[in-house]
C-alpha cells in the first residue's frame, strides 16, 4: 500500500515537474519575444533625446533585459511630448515611455519641487513591462 502512494506520488511530482518545465518554457519565449520588441524602441528613443546609459539582460527562468537611459528635461517639454505621443500611435511600446514620462511630469508639478537634471528614464523589459521615470539623480538604484 506505501509502495503506490509513494509511486503515485513520484508520478504526479513528474508530472508537477514537466509542466512547471514547459511553463518556463513558454514564459522564456514570450519573453524573448517582447525583448524582441522593445529594442526596436531604443533607437527612437535616441533620437528624441533619451540617451542609453546602461544595458543588461538578466536570465533566469523569467528573463529581464533592463535599460537606463538619460537625457535632458527641455528635450520633453508638455507640447514635444503631446507632439510625440500624436505621432507614435502605432508603437504601444513608445507610447508607454512617453506617457509615463508626461505623466511624471505632471505629478512632479503638483508637489512644486525644483526640476533636477538629469532627467531619467528606467525601462524593465519582462512579461510585464515596467518603466520607471526619475527627475534627478536617484539616491537609491
Amino acid at each position: 500500500m506505501i509502495d503506490k502512494i509513494v509511486k503515485t506520488l513520484q508520478d504526479a511530482s513528474g508530472t508537477i515537474r514537466e509542466q512547471a518545465n514547459n511553463l518556463s518554457t513558454g514564459a522564456k519565449e514570450k519573453t524573448y519575444s517582447l525583448i524582441e520588441d522593445w529594442l526596436q524602441v531604443f533607437p527612437q528613443l535616441e533620437i528624441y533625446g533619451l540617451k542609453v546609459e546602461s544595458f543588461a539582460l538578466g536570465v533566469a527562468l523569467s528573463p529581464s533585459l533592463e535599460v537606463d537611459l538619460k537625457g535632458a528635461h527641455a528635450d520633453f517639454s508638455a507640447e514635444r511630448l503631446e507632439e510625440l505621443l500624436a505621432k507614435e500611435g502605432n508603437s504601444a511600446a513608445l507610447r508607454t515611455v512617453l506617457s509615463t514620462i508626461k505623466t511624471t511630469y505632471s505629478l512632479h508639478r503638483r508637489i512644486y519641487a525644483d526640476i533636477q537634471e538629469p532627467l531619467i528614464v528606467k525601462i524593465r523589459v519582462k512579461i510585464s513591462p515596467e518603466v520607471k521615470v526619475f527627475i534627478g539623480e536617484p539616491l537609491i538604484q
